[in-house]
């Protein structure tokens, strides 16, 4: 019997002591398979890339259609659309607003713009230059504008209101306020108590009129007034234009009252006693469209961290910037503000 334990012949080299005898057999070459995880990976990898990819492309796609946005702002989805444009809280600048209403009177497929209105008013100013530009565009693109009243449509609001097609609102909306104000704080009295002194140099008898340091004089009182009437004036006329009234049936009303929208049904301030609803639902079918109307608004501009958290605490009565920028601005001026 041959062990393989024996000791090395004829001078075989050895390790050790002993050396291994392997038995007589065919050696044979073992090939490697091949690496099949690198392309297993590289599959899943693709399929991922892929999948990915059409995820945030359908994402895109139906965030820019709910939203109405593309490149300029607006979305060129589908047609038959009413465009709605909001203006709530006080008026202190016409640019956003008549930017939004300059960009659906371009669009062709919306087919009608609604004004949708919760504002107590604001700038004079500012409230008759969006009065024109919906003036400008229902008579320049032919495109309907309607308003819709949530909770309050008065002064500056209802100006623009009164310069669209059709004013609609709820029975219990409030509406109205045609009139103007000035106003401004006087603290004279307070710095005499704090022992202060205005030093004031002017040229022109009128030129620190209005000044928050002292009582104005009789003259000074006359020159706003003046102002102030004629402010009223062009609110009136404007008024009559746009709801197609004699402006002495407004005159009658421009006391700076304000009515439920009930009572301003009979008196003619607005069209139809309903709900923004009934305003699309209505103003859908005036242009030719069957059906659900799609709805499209402008872009919302992107969230900053401030205002998410207050967004998140907004139990919390923290003024924004734009309300402190608000309070700021609103003295010494005119307003068609209902208070």
């Amino acid at each position: 019997m041959r062990t393989n334990l024996e000791p090395a012949k004829n001078g075989a080299a050895a390790h050790g002591p002993y050396s291994a005898t392997l038995p007589d057999m065919d050696v044979q070459t073992q090939t490697t398979p091949p690496n099949r995880s690198f392309w297993l990976w590289l599959g899943l990898a693709g399929g991922l890339f892929l999948l990915c990819t059409m995820l945030l492309w359908t994402a895109a796609w139906y965030t820019m259609k709910s939203s109405g946005s593309t490149a300029n702002g607006f979305s060129s989805f589908g047609s038959g659309r009413i465009a709605v444009v909001d203006l709530k809280g006080i008026i202190l600048s016409a640019d956003k607003t008549n930017e939004q209403l300059e960009k659906f009177a371009h669009d062709d497929s919306v087919k009608a713009i609604i004004l949708h209105i919760d504002s107590p008013g604001g700038g004079a100013a500012a409230s008759q230059e969006i009065y024109h530009e919906v003036l400008r565009i229902r008579s320049k693109h032919e495109k309907r504008i309607v308003a819709s009243v949530e909770s309050v449509g008065a002064s500056g609001a209802y100006y623009i209101a009164s310069a669209t097609d059709r004013i609609y609102a709820n029975q219990a909306s409030i509406v109205g306020s045609i009139g103007v104000i000035m106003e401004w704080v006087n603290y004279g009295d307070l710095m005499k108590w704090a022992k202060l002194k205005n030093v004031t140099i002017k040229a022109g008898s009128l030129k620190d009129a209005g000044s928050p340091t002292r009582d104005p004089t009789p003259a000074e009182l006359a020159y706003f007034q003046g102002l102030t009437d004629n402010m009223h004036t062009q609110f009136i006329d404007d008024v009559a234009k746009g709801r197609k009234l004699p402006v002495a049936d407004i005159q009658k009303l421009a006391t700076g009252q304000v009515w439920t929208g009930e009572q301003a049904l009979p008196l003619h301030l607005i069209d139809q006693a309903g709900g923004f609803r009934a305003a699309l639902l209505d103003t859908a079918r005036t242009v030719g469209i069957h059906g659900e109307p799609e709805i499209v608004r402008p872009r919302k501009p992107d969230t900053g961290l401030l205002d998410l958290l207050l967004r998140a605490n907004s139990q919390i009565a923290i003024p924004s910037p734009g309300e402190i920028q608000s309070l700021l601005e609103k003295s010494p001026g005119f307003y068609f503000l209902w208070q």
